[in-house]
């Protein structure tokens, strides 16, 4: 009988939960969130009023400040994580992808 038992412990493949292995919940992925960076640049906002551009802009990262500014005009070279700024053309539709920074 204890021939029986050891060969099918043996018959397990390597790295197959046995009862004495605790397995990870189903959810285990769903609790840690996903594995994907935050967004970083939104090209597709390009052409749309800056109004239209912040409601989606804040739907990706709520806490975000938005800062509107005319194309080609001065602005501080400093990179800061928790702003994005909107080039916005002449007709004052955004010009360029807004990004973080």
């Amino acid at each position: 009988m204890a021939e029986n038992q050891r060969t099918e412990s043996s018959e397990k493949e390597p790295g197959e939960l046995t009862d004495s292995t605790p397995g990870l919940p189903r959810t285990y992925g769903s609790l840690l969130g996903s594995n994907t960076a935050p967004k970083m640049e939104w090209p597709e906002l390009v052409g749309l009023i800056p109004e239209e551009a912040e409601r989606k802009i804040k739907e990706d990262m709520p806490r975000v400040q938005i800062q509107v500014v005319e194309a080609n005009s001065f602005v501080t070279m400093d990179f800061n994580q928790g702003r994005v700024r909107l080039y916005v053309d002449p007709s004052g539709k955004v010009q360029r992808p807004p990004r973080i920074g």
